[in-house]
């Protein structure tokens, strides 16, 4: 008999009174087969429906109604305010095309994981796909066996830049074999961080045509807007200062869903609303609430970066100096060599940093702290970050105060050198132990041998007269018997002659020199040197005598005046 319900369950019974109405034509048999309920068939069905419409009306509202942790994300794929990045539809293409390769690099935080995920849940392939981390050392070793498995399926590996070198090599190899074969059952998807993917090709250098390389850039602002209004929409509020927290986002999804949650809490918004409710809390005090909270997970990490393996209060702080350049950086991630191009005055100190793998051991020595937050990659000089949260925390840095907070007191800006090295030929020696053991602490040294590749093509005397007349904060002659002699070393004597009235010429006497000379040398402090004493002891107290010297001017901000330009 039940038949004869379903025979008409579209016909008007989806609310209560239309289910009284097809019950009662029942019963009187006017309708269907003309059969007619007890009452305790009808009394059974109306407790049915009437279950049914309650629940209809607020279970299955509640379900309708996110909370806010479920709106504005803090980590995971957003469900209610997902918004396609510029290039999503070409980036779908590429992911449903069996067997050729794609690689998906940008900044942290710009939603690249994101957009793979999402496109692959769109494709409804989600379930099938192998997803890996090079995080994971498991997973690592998985990855490295790829190219010696048939039919991977389709393989997602995510932050593939912090993959061991060799498995980097293995994989390049790996995609190019798989472009060129065709394999329709395997498909590999590789996720990381900006320029990623030129190491790849550098390994295989026709690989480049064998791939899909997509490289996500920081999104625009109407972008963020979007994603900030679907989930204005999900909660049923409005956020006032919507701009401004798209602004402060700079670009980054993950940011905005950062600072959208945290000022729903702080407003008390922490499920949709039952009637619109406009949030009027402002942008900047979110921005210092997130701010106490990321202090807490990233100042220490900061303030070790910062330091370096050691803080050396006489040096050019290039750590610190790097860390203010990633903060800046639009990218989120900083290419050194390009970085110190642009700032000569701190060339010298950051490039010795780079060149003797200093950068390197620091991140591996202080791994515990620094190896979840900083990558670099010394084939490319490329610094970034793994959080974007880190970049937020860094941008919005009181510096001066943090300079502080890290240890050190001045300004470092002033000068290309801190020191400018003058000796003659037969000297050299002496002169580069010297100049070894400053650099070794961070202090910006003009030494010519180091400078060569910028001499070269250079008009000699005038590249060189700038560095002794003024670029120098200081000028350290050594004043050997052959100084005299060498007609380079009386150019640059003429240059900075007139500064050892300034307290700007630290001259190295050598016991042997004869006086008279430098008719002003004997009137100034000098350092002294036995050429035939025990040498690597003496040139180092004196690179701790100048060191003492810096430190001295950077904590009291004072510097030695060049003289006025001619």
């Amino acid at each position: 008999m039940t038949s004869t319900v379903r025979g008409h369950e579209n016909e008007g019974h989806d609310t209560l009174e239309g289910t009284v109405e097809v019950v009662q034509s029942h019963r009187r048999g006017t309708r269907g087969v003309g059969v007619e309920f007890p009452p305790s068939i009808v009394t059974a069905i109306l407790i049915k429906y009437i279950f049914f419409d309650y629940f209809q009306q607020h279970i299955i509202l509640e379900e309708t109604m996110p909370l806010v942790e479920e709106v504005f994300r803090l980590s995971g794929t957003p469900k209610y305010n997902f918004v396609p990045p510029i290039r999503y539809g070409a980036i779908t293409i590429a992911i449903r095309t069996p067997g050729r390769p794609v690689i998906i690099e940008g900044p942290s935080g710009i939603g690249k994981t994101t957009v793979v995920t999402r496109i692959l849940e769109e494709l409804g392939i989600s379930g099938a796909v192998t997803q890996l981390s090079a995080r994971r050392e498991a997973d690592v070793e998985y990855i490295q066996i790829l190219p010696d498995t048939e039919s991977i399926g389709t393989v997602v590996v995510d932050d593939f830049h912090r993959l061991p070198t060799v498995v980097k090599e293995k994989l390049s190899d790996y995609m190019k074999v798989l472009a060129d074969s065709g394999d329709e059952e395997s498909k590999l998807i590789l996720i990381g961080i900006n320029k990623a993917g030129d190491q790849l090709v550098r390994f295989a250098h026709d690989l480049g045509m064998r791939l899909d390389v997509f490289r996500l850039e920081a999104n625009p602002p109407e972008k963020i807007q979007r994603m900030i209004e679907l989930g204005e929409e999900a909660l049923n509020i409005s956020i006032t200062d919507k701009e401004v927290i798209a602004a402060r986002s700079q670009g980054s999804f993950h940011i905005a869903q950062v600072l959208c949650h945290n000022l729903c809490v702080e407003a008390g918004v922490i499920e949709t609303q039952p009637a619109h409710l406009a949030v009027n809390l402002s942008g900047d005090v979110v921005t210092e609430r997130v701010m106490d909270t990321l202090s807490g997970q990233f100042m220490e990490a900061a303030i070790e970066f910062a330091r370096g393996s050691k803080i050396r209060r006489e040096g050019r702080a290039p750590y610190l100096h790097m860390l203010k350049w990633l903060s800046e950086s639009e990218e989120w991630s900083l290419d050194l060599a390009d970085a110190v191009r642009a700032k000569p005055e701190l060339e010298a100190s950051v490039n010795q940093v780079i060149k003797k793998g200093y950068l390197e051991a620091l991140l591996e020595e202080k791994a515990e702290i620094l190896g979840s937050h900083f990558h670099y990659q010394p084939e490319t000089k490329i610094l970034s970050v793994e959080d974007p949260k880190i970049v937020f925390f860094l941008r919005n840095l009181v510096w001066r105060n943090f300079s502080r907070k890290v240890g050190y007191t001045a300004d470092y800006f002033r000068g290309r050198y801190d020191i400018a090295l003058s000796f003659a030929g037969p000297d050299r020696d002496v002169a580069e132990l010297l100049f070894e053991r400053l650099t070794q602490r961070e202090v910006a040294v003009f030494y010519d041998k180091n400078e060569q590749h910028r001499i070269i093509a250079e008009n000699i005397e005038d590249y060189l007269g700038k560095i002794y007349r003024t670029e120098a904060n200081y000028v350290v002659p050594f004043l050997s018997p052959d100084y005299p002699t060498r007609i380079w070393t009386k150019f640059e004597s003429d240059n900075f002659r007139e500064r050892f009235g300034q307290g700007a010429v630290i001259g190295i006497r050598y016991r042997n020199l004869k006086p008279g000379y430098f008719s002003d040398e004997q009137n100034y402090g000098t350092l002294s040197f036995d050429p035939a004493g025990d040498v690597e002891a003496q040139i180092e107290e004196i690179a701790e005598a100048i060191c003492q010297r810096l430190q001295e001017d950077r904590e009291t901000e004072k510097r030695p005046k060049p003289p006025p330009p001619a």
